[in-house]
């Protein structure tokens, strides 16, 4: 069977082709650390994850790159508001990111490079583009030339005449004052008073945000990639300045494929702190919300497609999450009185219409119902060996039945646990259950830490972090 991808850039479906053969380089454009992450990043966190797991559960060995922006206006000015630094802003919210990813169940990356620790890598990309002429100095300010690079555009599909300059919004006059084209972009911009700043040829500065990821992705995986992935809102300006960019001074290729994710709406609106409807990943899972459900939520949409979340969809989501959690637990429930070897082997059946399905554009969602189809099935047989003590189904064939179901689950990183239960504990016991968490918490098993304050906090038990432990209160 064949993975076919859709190519943002090519604007069709591929077969998809590694550079090396077993070897897959794929890069995310991560975060600006500058706040908490919300629903609209943990949907991309967790397409990106799911298909680097998957193209793992294919054979390849992926080396996957996942860059943080640690320097950018909105970190600067939350770090004026609160009388921070640059540095503590970004640190607080990279440690927050690790924490959000880790209770949605989401690999750490190969690498997290960060604009900060790739100044070198920016100047030496910068002044190539210089000397190729595709890039100019003005007023301790750095300008690509849009106009210099004859392929402008091929990504987005858009023509210089209809293109925005920058991310949005209209040019101050004293930037445009510097620019030889209104739609020339910053590579390096000159420092103002009291923000943090690098010594270049061009005085001292920082570099623009679309520089970034070019000098990232070939300091760390060379010049040309198999997979760039990132939001659809990146296509333009963003990933369109990061093939100008590099494919100016490599005359190669940036990346062979292009994958771009769907936007999030809130009850079909654009979420917004202004409307009202902004919900971080944190603020979700602590009311609480199973992370296991939110995976579901969002593979149960193609990931190119947009996806609205409401409470309907979140509630029709764990109800899913609910049949497909019976499933996963049906070996460790029962494995034992059914007399299960330590042993199993999987249908290759099943595994063949999951492979099949999910092979047309990373298709997760058809891919789930060869899931919930053996989840009920394990479902059914559970019921029936509680109330009769025995099942229709021959044991060997229902434990070839879960080690599908589990194995097919790991590859959306989809993982049950028993819940723990906590009614009637005693004061004591609430103690030793925080010990247990707090244990959890340094060995950074943030699942199982996670489902011990859950479980209290629905019994009425709140836990409250702080820097000298755990509290808590009935």
């Amino acid at each position: 069977m064949t993975l076919k991808i859709y190519n943002t850039l090519t604007r069709r479906q591929e077969e998809f082709k590694a550079i090396a053969s077993n070897t897959v380089k794929m890069y995310y454009c991560g975060v600006t650390v500058y706040d908490y992450c919300h629903l609209g990043h943990a949907r991309a966190c967790i397409v990106w994850d799911v298909v680097r797991r998957y193209l793992q559960f294919l054979g390849y060995k992926v080396r996957y790159v996942q860059n943080f922006t640690d320097i950018d206006d909105k970190i600067l000015n939350r770090a004026r508001k609160e009388n921070s630094s640059m540095e503590e802003v970004a640190e607080r919210y990279i440690q927050a990111y690790f924490e959000d990813m880790a209770r949605l169940n989401i690999k750490e990356a190969d690498e997290y490079p960060r604009a900060t620790h790739t100044i070198d890598g920016i100047k030496r990309l910068i002044h190539e583009l210089e000397q190729k002429d595709y890039a100019y100095a003005s007023g301790g300010d750095v300008y690509y030339k849009v106009r210099s690079f004859a392929e402008y555009g091929k990504l987005s599909g858009r023509k210089l005449e209809d293109s925005q300059a920058g991310a949005s919004g209209r040019l101050e006059d004293a930037e445009a004052s510097k620019k030889q084209y209104p739609f020339d972009f910053a590579l390096w911009k000159a420092a103002n008073p009291g923000e943090p700043a690098w010594e270049s040829p061009w005085g001292a500065g920082r570099p623009g945000w679309h520089i970034e990821c070019s000098a990232m992705v070939r300091d760390r995986l060379g010049d040309t990639i198999d997979i760039h992935a990132g939001g659809a809102d990146l296509i333009f300006p963003h990933h369109e300045n990061e093939i100008a960019q590099s494919e100016a001074v490599t005359g190669k290729p940036l990346a062979n494929y292009w994958l771009h994710n769907g936007m999030v709406t809130v009850d079909d609106e654009k979420m917004s702190k202004s409307l009202g409807n902004f919900i971080t990943i944190r603020e979700l899972l602590d009311r609480p919300t199973d992370p296991m459900a939110v995976r579901l939520f969002v593979l149960m949409a193609h990931y190119r497609k947009p996806i609205d979340f409401s409470d309907r969809a979140l509630e029709s989501a764990n109800n899913g999450w609910e049949t497909l959690k019976e499933g996963l637990l049906f070996g460790t429930r029962y494995g034992k009185q059914l007399g299960w070897s330590s042993n199993g082997v999987a249908v290759s059946e099943a595994v063949d219409r999951f492979q099949a399905a999910v092979n047309e554009d990373f298709n997760f969602s058809s891919g789930l119902s060869v899931l919930f189809e053996i989840a009920k099935d394990l479902q059914r047989e559970g019921n029936i060996l509680v109330h009769q003590g025995n099942t229709v189904t021959p044991p060997k064939q229902l434990q070839a039945m879960w080690n599908t179901l589990v194995k097919l689950a790991e590859v959306l990183g989809l993982e049950a646990q028993e819940d723990v239960v906590v009614k009637g504990l005693s004061d004591k016991e609430i103690e030793e259950l925080l010990v247990q968490r707090d244990f959890a918490r340094k060995s950074k098993d943030f699942a199982k830490s996670d489902q011990i304050r859950n479980q209290l906090l629905e019994q009425g038990i709140t836990v409250i972090d702080s820097a000298d432990g755990s509290k808590w209160h009935r």
